[in-house]
């Protein structure tokens, strides 16, 4: 599986997840390495991960669990990426996976044994673009200040180019990386799950509950508040619950309440991100005047609450003028395969629009400030 990390470093761990399995999977070795091109890893970079000294690791259903630190050099966390080979021994169960990673990983052949070791890429002749059992890679280097861009699709990089890195949060990355402080980097660390909602109110029949994960609610501690050195969190959640699990606009704004209450209450920044239009949409309830008038009234409430400690107006930068509720033409396409975009995701041309929105010197303020 290939992870482009949002900082440079020389030690990694990785987080193995078995949180939505129904067995104990053990990951009988596992390795990382740089990558050299595809499915390749560059020579001399490829070492064997250990978990609390030992070779193996079993994690029970509902379970993670952190390897020991690793030494591979990545210099340029723009261009380079790391290579996390794991080898799975019997049977898994249900697996935990990031179904749309948006970037090509490698799969060996069913039944055709360990190739974690492996450099080339024929041991892998497989490709996927999702990334399986591997959560959280993290670099053990100087205290970094981290930004949570905490989120769904929209965030995740739905439409967004295969391997190219052009999700709104990458498009943050770059200009923070652009801009440089004395006071040292920042990271942006994406926490988005396609089809995810703020409320636990769920699909309406037929919709996809399964693919959805925990709402924001219930997994803010894990891919937020736990974060290592999270200063800022950017939220941009909220469109599936009124399109999607038909929320009323009161039910999301009470969502973002708690949310903002529970971040602040660690000392921590929360930028609310307006929900970009999604009039057209074919599916579900996105489509709806209905869904747009309680757009409306969520992205009242960010813009002028007072309750978020800054305002990233997505929403004024893909809405097209001349159709209210619609994206703009120019952003209703398919990066990731060609085509005619859905009218719900942004295209690649959208995210480097909302990855332009965000207020660069107040998350560099609230981010590199010192620690309350």
């Amino acid at each position: 599986m290939l992870v482009k990390p949002s900082v440079a470093g020389t030690s990694w761990r990785i987080r193995v997840t078995n949180e939505f399995g129904t067995r104990p999977v053990t990951f009988q070795r596992a390795y990382a390495g740089r990558q050299s091109t595809g499915a390749n890893v560059a020579p001399g970079t490829n070492r064997p991960l250990t978990f609390a000294g030992r070779s193996s690791v079993t994690v029970p259903a509902g379970r993670a669990a952190w390897s020991d630190p690793v030494p591979v050099k990545v210099s340029d966390a723009q261009t380079q990426r790391l290579a996390v080979s794991l080898f799975v021994a019997g049977a898994s169960g249900p697996m935990t996976w990031h179904a749309a990673g948006f970037t090509t990983s490698y799969l060996s052949d069913p039944g055709a044994g360990d190739h974690t070791a492996d450099r080339a890429d024929t041991a892998f002749p497989h490709s996927t673009t999702s990334w399986f059992f591997l959560s959280e890679v993290q670099a053990q280097r100087p205290a970094t200040s981290t930004v949570v861009a905490f989120g769904d699709s929209i965030t995740d990089g739905f439409f967004s180019t295969i391997n190219g890195d052009d999700r709104w949060p990458d498009v943050l990355q770059r200009r923070l990386n652009e801009r440089p402080s004395a006071r040292g980097p920042v990271s942006v660390v994406t926490q988005a799950i396609c089809g995810n909602m703020v409320t636990r109110i769920g699909r309406t029949p037929g919709g996809c509950t399964p693919c959805d994960g925990p709402p924001a609610l219930d997994r803010l501690d894990r891919d937020v508040l736990d974060v290592p050195g999270v200063r800022v969190v950017i939220l941009l959640e909220g469109i599936n619950d009124l399109g999607g699990g038909n929320a009323t606009a009161d039910q999301v704004i009470a969502g973002y309440q708690e949310i903002i209450r529970r971040v602040h209450a660690r000392g921590i920044k929360i930028i609310g991100a307006t929900l970009t239009p999604s009039a057209g949409t074919a599916f579900g309830l996105y489509g709806t005047p209905e869904t747009d008038a309680k757009r409306r009234a969520v992205n009242h409430f960010i813009r002028t609450s007072g309750q978020f400690d800054g305002v990233a107006d997505f929403s004024a930068v893909t809405e097209d003028p001349a159709n209210p509720g619609h994206l703009k033409p120019a952003f209703d396409t398919n990066s990731s395969v060609g085509g005619p975009g859905d009218h719900l995701h942004p295209n690649r041309a959208g995210f480097l629009a909302m990855g332009g929105a965000v207020d660069i010197a107040q998350i560099q303020r609230y981010a590199l400030a010192p620690a309350a």
